[in-house]
């Protein structure tokens, strides 16, 4: 039944949207240039990899090493804007189209992550990931990652139509309010390098 939500819900917001996604994709190309989407290998329903995308918000700017620059050297106040208003996460309605996201559920995040999660920490792979979540409404990038992993374990022990549809109207609530869009002090959030260790680095 939510399979069947996701695919009719996605295809009538991208046809109601496509304005809107037209409107930013020629945004972004004329404040970070090419190319307008982002694309990345995420794990998905049992950690299986999916290309996950969503609109470019940083510059893609390296050291002389070829190393990309720390996420504050590469964001633009364009980027910032963009990911306030969540517009950036519109084409993953693509992901959830293709089955290989849902609207609501954990965040997709780095395939590096994977080993470093606990037992408990890895359930959050036991549904598909979403475009937003229970972790998103109750703190989104300004928790502590260990937060964040409780709160979407707790999302798949009581998964139900009804709470999905609280996720989906705080969310809204939340965008309107632009909150949580980053850890305080950073451009972004921190990296996951295991529980209680973390270091900067993009979502």
């Amino acid at each position: 039944m939510k399979r069947i939500i996701d695919l009719i819900t996605a295809v009538l917001l991208l046809i109601l949207l496509s304005p809107v996604l037209a409107a930013v994709a020629v945004a972004v190309r004329l404040a970070l240039g090419s190319p307008v989407l982002l694309h990345q290998v995420r794990p998905g329903l049992r950690g299986r990899p999916f290309v996950f995308y969503k609109f470019r918000t940083m510059l893609d700017l390296r050291d002389d090493a070829g190393n990309l620059l720390p996420d504050e050297a590469r964001m633009t106040a364009f980027g910032r804007r963009l990911r306030a208003t969540s517009l950036d996460e519109l084409p993953q309605l693509i992901n959830v189209l293709r089955g290989d996201m849902s609207l609501v559920g954990p965040r997709p995040l780095l395939m590096e992550y994977i080993p470093l999660y606990t037992a408990e920490q890895a359930r959050r792979h036991d549904v598909r990931p979403g475009i937003t979540g229970w972790a998103q409404v109750n703190g989104r990038n300004a928790i502590s990652w260990d937060e964040r992993f409780a709160l979407d374990v707790w999302y798949v022990d009581h998964r139900s139509f009804l709470l999905d549809l609280r996720i989906i109207w705080q969310t809204l609530w939340r965008v309107l309010q632009r909150a949580g869009v980053n850890q305080p002090g950073m451009a972004t959030m921190s990296k996951f390098t295991g529980s209680q260790k973390t270091v900067q680095h993009d979502e």
